[in-house]
């Protein structure tokens, strides 16, 4: 129930091809083929959707395994020991009895996971509400029905109990929601106005990453739909032809939220974000003209992917108000735009 650049799950993935003498079941022939998994234990994963052959969720333990298709199997790390309250900085720009708004800063994590334990939203939240948010998220992540990447920006909603977790999350999996981002890229899209949609489907080449479906007819991955405008253009790039720019600022709307999904659309149309080492090659501007290099210092030094949740806006899941609020660009991103707009 989130931005995909919101969905991440780590893990340990296992992978495996099919033989032709697998046997009728695949719990079974997975169980035989990783003893230190129960058979019950894979039935559980293929259960929580854990299992996927070719890139489609399998979802019955008694399919009869597909001679040479790939099957992959994601163990979830260990549920984390309850994360403590910690005493932290946050911008709190609503609150009520049910649920928080919150506008988070870059290099800030939504909640704890193996290695990263403190300092997290889910760590403030705990001393901010005593103790009190909602537990559906589980041991790790109370409170949290979506995330943002721990370098992106902006608005995010907690969930105090129960009945507004339920809530919320309903409202996203129906994508009932009006979410926009800021995005500043790299070169810029060919079409000014654009809704990208398409399958994203986890990297084979690197698992960090999610990657567009290249068979239009394939059912691999999730669908994913990303809508934007192009509000500025900067300068010129050296490598395309006339009138194409060497960075842009973007809003993006989000129709569906899969992990990455904005991240990872940019980058499948030419124009990856400005500060991105995941999803773009390198981190310059192909730029031309006497501002050029010090653009492309300020566009090398940026520390993090330019991307930031500026609008956000629902129904209240206990209310029925109509809710919506702005967050304005941060200072770096404010800071990248005046030195692109001087090419």
């Amino acid at each position: 129930m989130s931005d995909q650049d919101e969905d991440f799950e780590t893990g340990e993935i296992r992978e495996a091809i099919a033989p032709a003498d697998a046997g009728d079941r695949v719990d079974a022939w997975l169980g035989k083929l990783w003893p230190d998994l129960s058979r019950s234990r894979v039935q559980g994963l293929i259960g929580a959707g854990k299992l996927s052959v070719d890139g489609a969720p399998v979802t019955h333990a008694k399919d009869k395994p597909r001679a040479g298709a790939r099957y992959e199997l994601i163990l979830p790390p260990p549920e984390p020991a309850a994360p403590q309250p910690e005493k932290l900085p946050l911008n709190i720009v609503f609150e009520d009895d049910h649920l928080i708004v919150l506008d988070k800063a870059s290099g800030m994590a939504m909640h704890p996971a193996p290695g990263s334990m403190r300092g997290t939203v889910v760590n403030a939240l705990l001393a901010h509400c005593a103790d009190s948010l909602s537990g559906i998220g589980g041991v790790a992540r109370p409170g949290i029905v979506h995330r943002i990447d721990k370098d992106t920006t902006g608005l995010v909603v907690v969930a105090k109990h129960d009945a507004a977790h339920q809530g919320l999350a309903k409202l996203f999996a129906k994508h009932d929601l009006d979410r926009v981002y800021y995005a500043v890229t790299r070169s810029a899209p060919k079409d000014r106005v654009a809704t990208i949609e398409n399958r994203l489907v986890r990297s084979n080449e690197d698992r960090r990453k999610y990657v567009v479906v290249r068979d239009p007819k394939s059912q691999a991955g999730k669908h994913a739909v990303t809508q934007y405008w192009t509000i500025e253009s900067f300068g010129q790039n050296i490598f395309e032809s006339a009138g194409h720019a060497a960075a842009a600022l973007l809003e993006c709307r989000l129709h569906t939220g899969r992990t990455h999904q904005i991240r990872a659309h940019l980058a499948h149309v030419g124009a990856p974000l400005i500060g991105d080492q995941l999803y773009g090659k390198h981190r310059g501007l192909n730029a031309a003209g006497p501002f050029a290099a010090q653009a492309d210092a300020v566009a090398r030094a940026f520390p993090r992917q330019a991307l930031h949740a500026a609008v956000l806006g629902f129904v209240h899941p206990i209310t029925g108000e109509e809710l919506r609020f702005e967050s304005a660009l941060p200072p770096d991103m404010d800071a990248l735009l005046t030195a692109l707009r001087r090419l």
